[in-house]
């Protein structure tokens, strides 16, 4: 009886959220969640965070782009989001000539604000339709049912899709696959940009500061939704109107203090805290390190091509910026993990939920099966990794990659016109965002790497036999001519040739063009040997992963009601509070940073570090207007809160108990970069902008009080 009680509150401690973490759903917040939202200093009701019948905070709150979030501030549609989030549309919107991406831009009128291709989601309703989901895929097996479970999904959500109105519905598996919830939303697609700070404000402190607190960033960008005259989405128009929206936030410019609640809403991408020791153990051994070495030497050659020429750091400005911030994420991750032995906490309740097993057949064997499963997949899993973040890290080789569709309507004789007219697009897209010389490099030491760091019965055949008639294996140099070689003949960086190949497709053309030969031998070689291991591995954890789930559950039934379910990019709301904290010895870090800070980090021509001449003599003059903060004296630019989000939260806004908004969350802190995996209830934070530094950015340095005047501000 013993083991036992000391078994439940083991499941308690590492199960049960602590502190102030969750991403909870809006819909099902439980009374004690909501009770200890109250407690912390919220002062809405359960029905104005989430309304199915009335406008409520959710209906604020959209899908911005394809993978963040943004909030909508006036009736007229304002969408305020990260800077980051809103960095493809402003480059590509951007020229050398009127380069918005470097200067900023601020709309005047309505007249003035740029058409982009993205799209916004809002939330319409959640629905639990777990009971329809299981009686689809009642009295499966395992294969059967992720065979079905698909045309399961599109059989409940058609009913709540309609393209005219823009209406889409998604389920989402909870609690690995022990609950599905829908979502339904609306979604628009006339998206124009209002404004954008110039990118020193909006990435100032670039790679060095990302993920690290303090912060200075002003990472923000503006946007508006436009709907047809009847309010429903619409194609891009001239006669579109300014979307008018169910709810939007109110701007506070009371600040923020020690203690202070905070709430943050929003689409947070991915987490696997229930992931296993195994996991971790995959993850630190191979996984991370093989990317974080990969993508250190993608940036390298992009970054010394950039910062020598303004048109290359335009073209590569998005690609290099995406691959950079998970570069660091994953580096700090495992570093984190180690730090805080990660794998050895998810041992020891692992062991007690073996103990826990003994004689329950259902569960008895999942962790020997976990075990055969990793041991099968673990000696193929360096070369995946190499294959998608090295080889295909090129982007040549990457769109040489693509072209095996066309390939495949060759060998069939069927679709051939359709799939050149993909390839076409492809390409145009892929020479649009061509640098050759960082490319070549990089496709270069992605082969040299692979050769030295794959087992050689794992290498594609011929390609390195290929390769070494330019020298030996083990010299770059040898590697660097033949990638001259590949990109001086290949048709897909010749008009005339790709033009020819189009006009008069032929497979033993495209087979033999040294690009697509190299690419379609990785990706063969892989597709033939590996693919159903890794298929056949995801299939096996996910099963487990599901009986696993159900099983900490029934461990401890009364723990269930305070578990939230992982991340996966449906809406959630997370709780906290403002709060400094101390990450090591002698090292305690403020709530807030300011413009103070903005002065101590500013070097004239830094490629990180320089801002516009007119922002420090703002800020040397103090002239802070309406956005000081007087507590500090000071304006504000940063804060932290001990909010719980990931990936896909950027953007998301952190609103007060009263349903205002304070900040946009935008980052996390490096000393707690294994939230994905494990919440440190200590040391993790959310780094967030102030929003009076936002619209200080807009007002006194942009000169858009335009922008400022249709906000409701509260004072």
């Amino acid at each position: 009886m013993k083991k036992i009680f000391v078994t439940l509150i083991l499941i308690a401690t590492l199960f049960k959220a602590r502190a102030d973490e969750g991403m909870w759903l809006p819909m099902l917040l439980g009374q004690q969640v909501y009770d200890n939202m109250v407690k912390k200093g919220l002062k809405l009701t359960k029905e104005q965070l989430y309304s199915v019948n009335k406008s409520s905070l959710k209906d604020a709150i959209i899908i911005f782009g394809g993978g963040c979030t943004g909030e909508i501030v006036s009736n007229q549609g304002l969408i305020f989001t990260n800077h980051h989030c809103g960095y493809g549309a402003i480059a590509a919107a951007s020229s050398v000539q009127n380069n918005y991406l470097k200067d900023g831009f601020y709309a005047k009128s309505k007249d003035e604000e740029i058409q982009t291709s993205l799209t916004v989601q809002f939330l319409d309703k959640i629905i639990d339709v777990t009971a329809e989901v299981e009686n689809g895929l009642k009295g499966l097996s395992w294969e059967d049912r992720m065979k079905k479970i698909s045309d399961v999904y599109k059989s409940i959500t058609s009913k709540y899709s309609d393209e005219k109105t823009g209406m889409t519905a998604r389920i989402y598996s909870m609690f690995n696959g022990n609950q599905y919830i829908m979502y339904t939303y609306r979604i628009y697609r006339d998206i124009r940009l209002v404004g954008t700070p110039p990118e020193s404000v909006g990435k100032f402190g670039g790679d060095t500061d990302n993920w690290e607190w303090p912060r200075h960033t002003g990472d923000f960008s503006i946007f508006r939704v436009y709907a047809g005259k009847d309010g429903m989405p619409a194609d891009y128009s001239k006669d579109n109107v300014p979307l008018k929206p169910k709810h939007f936030l109110p701007v506070s410019l009371r600040g923020v203090s020690e203690g202070s609640y905070a709430m943050i809403y929003g689409y947070p991408g991915g987490t696997n805290r229930y992931e296993t020791s195994m996991g971790i153990k995959l993850k630190l051994d191979i996984d991370n390190p093989s990317l974080v070495e990969l993508r250190d030497m993608r940036l390298k050659f992009m970054h010394e091509r950039m910062v020598k020429d303004p048109e290359v750091k335009l073209k590569l400005a998005s690609s290099y910026a995406g691959i950079a911030n998970y570069w660091k994420f994953f580096d700090g991750e495992s570093k984190q993990l180690i730090k805080y032995n990660i794998y050895g906490k998810k041992q020891d309740f692992e062991n007690k939920f073996k103990e826990w097993a003994k004689g329950k057949p259902e569960y008895e064997n999942i962790f020997s099966e976990y075990q055969k499963n990793y041991d099968a997949w673990t000696p193929y899993a360096k070369e995946r990794v190499y294959l998608r973040e090295g080889i295909l890290g090129s982007p040549l080789t990457s769109f040489a990659a693509s072209l095996m569709g066309v390939e495949k309507a060759l060998e069939k004789n069927s679709d051939v016109d359709k799939y050149i007219e993909m390839a076409n697009k492809q390409r145009k897209r892929f020479l649009e965002g061509e640098d050759r010389p960082s490319d070549e490099k990089i496709m270069a030491m992605a082969a040299l790497m692979f050769h030295q760091n794959i087992d050689e019965s794992q290498q594609p055949e011929g390609v390195f036999d290929a390769i070494g008639k330019y020298g030996s294996l083990t010299d770059l140099n040898t590697y660097f001519k033949w990638a001259k070689d590949v990109f001086d003949n290949t048709m897909l960086m010749n008009d005339d040739k790709w033009n020819s190949f189009t006009a008069n497709p032929d497979i033993a053309v495209l087979r033999n063009d040294p690009a697509f030969s190299y690419a379609a031998s990785f990706m063969k070689n892989y597709n033939e040997k590996y693919l159903d291991k890794y298929s056949a591995f995801l299939d096996k954890n996910n099963e487990l992963a599901k009986s696993y789930m159900k099983g900490i559950m029934e461990m401890n039934p009364s723990a269930k009601k305070n578990m939230y379910p992982d991340a996966n990019f449906s809406m959630r709301v997370s709780y906290g509070t403002v709060k400094s904290y101390s990450p090591k010895d002698a090292v305690h870090y403020d709530y807030v940073t300011t413009s103070k800070g903005i002065l101590e980090k500013y070097i004239p021509g830094d490629y990180e570090f320089d801002l516009p001449a007119k922002q420090i003599e703002l800020l040397k003059k103090k002239d802070f207007g309406q956005y000081k903060d007087k507590a500090h004296n000071d304006l504000v630019v940063c804060f932290i809160t001990d909010n719980d989000i990931t990936g896909g939260n950027s953007g998301s806004p952190v609103i007060d108990g009263n349903g205002h908004l304070i900040g946009l969350a935008f980052d996390g802190n490096y000393e707690a970069l294994s939230h994905k995996l494990a919440f440190d209830k200590n040391l993790n934070r959310t780094i967030n902008v102030d929003i009076r530094y936002v619209l200080w950015c807009i007002d006194k340095l942009g000169g858009a009080n335009n922008i400022i005047s249709e906000l409701t501000l509260i004072k």
